[in-house]
């Protein structure tokens, strides 16, 4: 069981020697005390914070989405909401690029699909060498707060492929906070754009799936059954998708 409130820094969340702090808290004597503003989840013994405010910090492994804002002999710089960019490498394709091939690849204005490999600081390198990783062509791209990024996906992908099931959209989600969103009919791209934010505005309920079902009811449109949770709408080729990270 598990239960969550908005809490501020420096407001105690619980009292009791038997509660453990976790991430974005500390210990104040018996007291567990929130060290920054976000939901507080108590979820047995463990109290720790999930922020709802604030910008991405891109770490290893998260997968992003960016656009293509100038390109060097070297690869590509990306911007992908922060103040710094990344920067994705020629040799972190998955395939051979020549002199003067650059631009051919990826462009200015290309919306790139990325994993961050290597994240020092406000610097980090990117990489589209595995599978479901490149350019997104077409669609329309949203931003939202990046700390709502989990609730969108859900657990296991829950939420996410609800969306999907109810709009017959891909959608991509960069934990940078960017959502592409695709389809062959505008009006799915912006039902599923409407539940994203219904999403993002009531993030901080529990029974969040519930109220999102009944909100997809409300736009008269249903479930339409299962749908794998795969981001395969890039230009990789199906030769190129086979090279693993």
């Amino acid at each position: 069981m598990s239960e969550r409130k908005i809490v501020v820094p420096g407001e105690t969340i619980v009292q009791g020697s038997e509660f453990l702090p976790g991430e974005g808290t500390r210990r104040e004597g018996d007291k567990v005390v929130a060290g920054k503003y976000g939901l507080a989840e108590i979820s047995d013994k463990l109290i720790k914070i999930i922020p709802l405010s604030g910008p991405y910090e891109p770490r290893r492994g998260n997968a992003i989405i960016g656009t293509v804002i100038d390109i060097t002999f070297r690869g590509w710089l990306i911007d992908y909401g922060n103040s710094n960019n990344g920067f994705l490498s020629v040799s972190e394709v998955p395939r051979y690029i020549g002199k003067g091939e650059l631009e051919e690849h990826f462009t200015f204005g290309d919306v790139i699909f990325c994993k961050v490999w290597g994240a020092n600081g406000g610097n980090i390198d990117l990489s589209v060498k595995m599978r479901g990783f490149g350019k997104l062509i077409g669609g329309q791209l949203m931003k939202v707060n990046p700390h709502k990024v989990p609730r969108i996906i859900g657990k296991e992908g829950s939420m996410v492929n609800l969306i999907k099931n109810a709009t017959d959209a891909n959608i991509t989600v960069g934990q940078n906070g960017f959502v592409w969103i695709k389809s062959e009919k505008i009006e799915n791209e912006l039902n599923a754009k409407k539940i994203i934010e219904f999403i993002c505005e009531n993030s901080y309920i529990q029974g969040l799936t519930v109220k999102v079902e009944e909100f997809v009811k409300e736009l008269g449109i249903s479930n339409k059954g299962s749908v794998e949770i795969v981001e395969e709408n890039t230009d990789i080729s199906k030769n190129e998708k086979e090279s693993e990270e």
